[in-house]
């Protein structure tokens, strides 16, 4: 039996499996206890309900990580948990035969709430959503290690869920720049840059998609980040001419490199892409494929109906520099916002565009980013794929 645990009660029955409890709902404890620990979770009737991370000073004060009463959150919790992970990505998923770059944990999805795990070739990339799960970060690295021998780590916090979660988390020194290779195409990522890792995992098969559109196409990728969908287009779609938007100057620098280190010949500009359209939606411009993927537009449930304006307008103007018979791709990573409500926003800004769209497929991020069927805010990504008139 697992040592035993300081205890923390729910003032409801419990009658959900998602691994989150919010502070609405759990009984203050009668004496303090330390943030990020592993406690045993009652419901009101005293019941025995769960295993997990208690943090009082979250809105998500409890992380359910075993219903298995007999189970002890320890580092034997955390190998076959890493293990079964990891064995998605290396055996099922096979991904070491396409990429040397992808998710190894993401958070609920592989029952580990909380943490999210990159994988960069040589560097293992450690993200914390959890205080709990940061204290068990030696514990985690000394696993990893021994699955990625001489393998080097970078970890992180944004400062929103620092605050969020009351705790201090201090990356090392971030790694020098290296080269991921994805489909036979390189890229340039840079871990401990303001951009995260600098590099969008969940749209690598979104990404061979798009290419198998583009031979001899033009392409316009906007908010094109580091140049994801732009370089495969050229150098893997053959497009005739790749033009790539974005308003940071960093993005666009990186972008640049991506392309040389693949030798395509992509235009890059760094730009507001509503100016940018408006500039030359009149000069007749069109584009046979046309990609926007902006970043995530809120985190903040107040501001959805704010989000969702910007979805609206940002999709309006794309769609009209979309020549008659040609592909959008239209893309929202905004884990607030659902696929039907994303879908009623392009529908808006097709008839707002006078443009006839036909919805051709429907696709999220890649299968090592799954989400928990119990807990679906692990499905983030929406990617719609439109012929346009």
């Amino acid at each position: 039996m697992p040592e035993a645990l300081p205890q923390v009660r729910l003032k409801i029955e419990r009658r959900s499996n998602h691994p989150w409890i919010f502070q609405k709902m759990v009984e203050k404890p009668a004496t303090k206890l330390p943030g990020g620990c592993v406690v045993d979770i009652l419901d009101r009737t005293g019941q025995w309900v769960g295993r997990g991370l208690y943090n009082g000073h979250s809105r998500i004060t409890l992380r359910v990580l075993t219903v298995d009463a007999n189970e002890a959150v320890d580092a034997a919790f955390f190998e076959r948990r890493l293990n079964r992970a990891i064995e998605l990505r290396r055996q099922w998923l096979q991904l070491d035969a396409v990429t040397d770059a992808y998710r190894l944990v993401h958070s609920e999805g592989d029952g580990l709430s909380g943490l999210v795990i990159d994988r960069f070739g040589n560097t293992l990339v450690l993200e914390f959503f959890a205080f709990g799960m940061y204290r068990f970060r030696p514990v985690i690295q000394d696993l990893l290690a021994q699955h990625f021998p001489g393998c080097q780590f970078y970890w992180f916090a944004e400062e929103h869920v620092q605050k969020q979660e009351s705790f201090d988390c201090r990356p090392p020194e971030p790694p020098p720049p290296s080269v991921i290779v994805e489909h036979g195409v390189r890229f340039r990522i840079a871990p401990g840059s303001k951009h995260k890792t600098g590099f969008f995992l969940d749209q690598r098969d979104n990404r061979l998609t798009l290419a198998s559109f583009c031979k001899d196409k033009r392409v316009l990728d906007l908010c094109c980040n580091t140049g994801g969908f732009a370089v495969y287009a050229k150098a893997k779609g053959g497009a005739d001419e790749v033009v790539g938007i974005d308003l940071d100057e960093q993005v666009i620098e990186l972008a640049k490199q991506n392309a040389n280190l693949n030798q395509a010949r992509v235009r890059f500009v760094q730009a507001d892409l509503f100016a940018w359209l408006r500039d030359v939606l009149p000069t007749g411009q069109r584009f046979d494929i046309v990609v926007l993927d902006p970043s995530k537009q809120t985190r903040d449930r107040e501001e959805i109906d704010y989000a969702l304006k910007r979805y609206l307008d940002m999709n309006r103007l794309a769609l009209q520099a979309v020549a008659p018979g040609g592909l959008f791709l239209t893309c929202s990573c905004t884990g607030l916002i659902g696929e039907e409500t994303f879908i009623d926003t392009v529908r808006r800004a097709a008839w707002q565009a006078s443009r006839v769209v036909q919805v051709i497929k429907l696709s999220g991020a890649g299968p090592d980013h799954p989400f928990a069927i119990h807990a679906q805010e692990g499905r983030y990504l929406k990617a719609v794929w439109c012929r346009v008139e």
